[in-house]
């Protein structure tokens, strides 16, 4: 194969410049580390398809000057569990940042590759990571730039940002833990322009679960499931007409003529990378971790992690650290990763569950009712449970 030049060695190559790869590709800059960003995408989304965050999530953007970028952002509202209100600000009471707060996803990656690029990483849009080969002391990765041609880099490590269908999850050897068929259900969701439906939150009918939001410029974000609908594992594009017809027989009301500006499915089966680490190849974000993206914590858990790995892989670059500082990710990042799996998967039975559930969400109901069940969720929602692993990336220094 012919490949094009590449000037020097990286330390570290992330692949995808979603949020994720943004914070890691800035942090990893800002302590003095060579980096370059992989992103097959030419431009960056126009759809906004996360748009909350928590907490823990806001400290840490607060810590790295990244807040104040995003201008003033308007909280959230109470939060809930499985479609069931949860007051989350009452889960830390005093917290600067209590609750939950809104960012649209295009928002957020526009500001973090700014931030990113100021520090000093170098960001390649349509590069697609097509193979990779380890060696005792480092990466090569072979890649198409849609502009150049085949072309390869080199690094000291590799990391997969690149989302749930992980190129670098597969090219790696990773395997996944969880269930991958059975029970698992899927969820529709769209912004559509041109319909007039009533607002409604997690609204149960008879044949499913309905929300609708209006959005201040006007378009309507939907989401619907109807019950005992299994993912249908597509290849390509979700169809509109779809979401219409499920929306219809959900509802009885007909968006058939709104226009989406896009469109998407997911699924609830939670799965989960047996390991973080592979040698000198790393995951992060949806690589290492497939949710049902329930109240934004999809986003938010792979941001917690992206902030865990930033010194960690920054001290081992420098020659700081040797491979246990990574070893310590893989440990803290895995299990508050499966912590919160557990949480959705609670969610999922909760928010998607048939007539069945209806006495489950009963219970639920009233022990949010009590303060302390109350305060547990909302700090774990929100990435401040205390019980959970420590975020070793508040330390000063190399983390152990």
């Amino acid at each position: 194969m012919t490949t094009t030049g590449d000037p020097g060695r990286r330390d570290v190559v992330v692949a995808g410049a979603g949020p994720v790869g943004l914070l890691l590709a800035g942090d990893l800059a800002r302590n003095g580390v060579t980096v370059t960003v992989l992103e097959q995408r030419t431009a960056p989304h126009t759809e906004s398809r996360a748009s909350t965050l928590h907490a823990h999530t806001m400290e840490l953007l607060a810590g790295r000057d990244v807040l104040p970028l995003l201008g003033d952002l308007p909280e959230g509202g109470p939060g809930h569990f499985g479609g069931i209100r949860l007051d989350l600000a009452a889960g830390e009471a005093g917290h600067p940042y209590a609750g939950q707060w809104k960012c649209p996803q295009t928002r957020l990656e526009s500001v973090l590759a700014t931030w990113a690029v100021a520090a000093g990483a170098d960001i390649r849009r349509g590069a697609v990571v097509t193979g990779l080969r380890q060696h005792d002391d480092g990466v090569e990765i072979d890649y198409f730039d849609t502009r150049a041609g085949p072309a390869r880099i080199a690094a000291g490590h590799l990391v997969g940002c690149d989302g749930e269908r992980s190129t670098v999850r597969q090219l790696g050897g990773f395997s996944l833990t969880g269930p991958t068929t059975g029970t698992s259900r899927e969820l529709l969701r769209a912004d559509v322009d041109g319909i007039d439906v009533p607002d409604r939150r997690f609204e149960r009918r008879p044949r499913g679960m309905a929300t609708a939001v209006r959005w201040p410029d006007g378009a309507t974000r939907i989401m619907v499931h109807r019950y005992g609908a299994a993912p249908r594992w597509r290849t390509g594009p979700v169809a509109y007409t779809e979401v219409a017809e499920t929306w219809a027989e959900v509802t009885g009301e007909d968006i058939g003529h709104g226009t989406p500006r896009w469109v998407n499915a997911f699924d609830d089966v939670g799965r989960q990378a047996a390991e973080y680490v592979r040698g000198r190849v790393v995951l992060a974000g949806d690589a290492a971790h497939q949710q049902l993206p329930a109240g934004g914590q999809a986003l938010n858990l792979g941001l917690h992690d992206a902030a865990e790995l930033g010194p960690r892989l920054a001290a081992r670059a420098r020659g700081d650290a040797g491979d246990s500082v990574l070893a310590g990710y893989d440990r803290i990042r895995r299990a508050a990763g499966a912590r919160t799996l557990t949480n959705i998967r609670v969610q999922a039975d909760l928010l998607l569950g048939d007539p069945g559930v209806d006495g489950l969400r009963s219970v639920f109901t009233e022990l949010l009712q009590l303060d302390a069940a109350r305060d547990h969720l909302a700090r774990a929602v929100g990435g401040l449970d205390r019980t959970a692993p420590t975020h070793d990336s508040e330390k000063k220094g190399v983390p152990a």
